[in-house]
């Protein structure tokens, strides 16, 4: 790993603690809500505009017009579903020469070889840090009811072994599980650690990416699918995934831990439990060029194509400003996802340092 590149965005996300980035350093980027699956908690597979999508040229524009990004997320629906995504992941790449991790969740509905040779070919591209992520909601049944698509779970093992081997060549890879707690699977975390032990029986509690279902009108498209987040068990899911994790000095394993632990607080207040860094450290691009604060807000400011995809045009506008004060005043959904906090937790870095509880999170 390039020290430059881990001290350049240390440096970055630290400078986001006292002041508004003069650019995002963050982009959560869905490139297509084309879906395979038929999620209980996500309505994005029932979208099909697939010819209102960014095109690939506008997409390289976006890049070079904005070349400070350093750790872009691309996700979708099914990122994979998108036959470009490589020359995508390389516009990117070539365009913002201080990038430290690029992160894709993959549903492993495709075939398990196209996964792979598209997570080779990004590989090759030099990106310092890929992490894949394995969507993985339940053991064998409950994970296929969830997911809505029978043999679901065993694709999902097979694609994890596969890119475990692949590991094995690229030590910048980095898989791991995304286990989402909702109403459907909330107490159940265990049995499906206990599951995929049988199937992959070096797994670790650490290789779970774990988060909360959220509902959002301008991502998930699920609102109206009622409140689908989890109850009053989950925090003592996460109380004892907690215990079970390996201590690490992986600078994502560490956020990740404070995630985890914020969220027991967040199940307790509802309320995002420190100053959110959306619209200053990121910025969400949906697949129309539409940008909004983040994934959850639904609120958009503007569309690339009208700013002529340069973020410097919206980035400083009284609209802008106005939306960082509600943020800061907790006027928004009140969210508590990764792709919003991970962001949050390395611009509040000062604050958890300094408050005697640490990042305890509540009880």
């Amino acid at each position: 790993m390039p020290l430059a590149k881990v001290i350049g965005i240390g440096a970055v996300a630290l400078k986001s603690n006292i002041a508004t980035l003069s650019m995002p350093y963050a982009l959560n980027f869905a490139m297509t809500y084309e879906c395979n699956s038929r999620c209980k908690t996500c309505n994005i597979w029932t979208i099909h505009r697939k010819k209102e999508e960014l095109t690939l040229d506008e997409i390289k524009i976006f890049a070079k017009n904005n070349n400070t990004f350093r750790w872009v997320r691309l996700t979708g629906g099914e990122p994979l579903l998108r036959e470009d995504i490589i020359d995508i992941a390389k516009a990117f790449i070539d365009n913002s020469k201080d990038m430290y991790v690029m992160m894709m969740a993959v549903n492993s509905l495709i075939n398990k070889d196209k996964i792979i040779s598209t997570v080779k070919a990004i590989l090759d591209l030099g990106v310092p840090r890929l992490s894949i992520t394995v969507s993985l909601d339940g053991y064998r049944e409950l994970h296929d009811q969830i997911r809505g698509i029978p043999g679901n779970y065993n694709r999902a093992i097979e694609v994890y072994k596969a890119l475990s081997e692949l590991k094995k060549q690229y030590p910048n890879l980095h898989r791991a599980f995304g286990y989402t707690i909702s109403k459907y699977n909330e107490g159940k975390f265990e049995d499906t650690y206990q599951g995929v032990r049988k199937d992959i029986p070096d797994i670790k509690y650490d290789d779970f990416h774990v988060n909360i279902a959220h509902s959002s009108a301008n991502y998930y498209q699920n609102p109206e699918m009622g409140d689908i987040r989890p109850g009053k068990v989950y925090p003592d899911e996460i109380r004892q995934l907690i215990k079970n994790r390996e201590p690490a000095f992986d600078q994502i394993h560490m956020i990740e831990d404070v995630y985890l632990k914020k969220s027991i607080e967040y199940a307790r207040t509802g309320v995002t439990p420190m100053d959110c860094k959306s619209l200053n450290a990121s910025i969400f691009l949906d697949p129309y060029g539409n940008l909004y604060p983040c994934t959850m807000w639904y609120h958009k400011i503007t569309n690339v194509r009208d700013i002529d995809y340069d973020l410097r045009k919206m980035w400083n506008t009284k609209e802008s400003e106005d939306l960082r004060k509600d943020i800061k005043a907790k006027k928004c959904p009140n969210c508590w996802t990764p792709c919003e906090a991970h962001q949050s937790i390395v611009g509040n870095v000062t604050s958890l340092i300094t408050t005697s509880h640490g990042v305890g999170g509540g009880h």
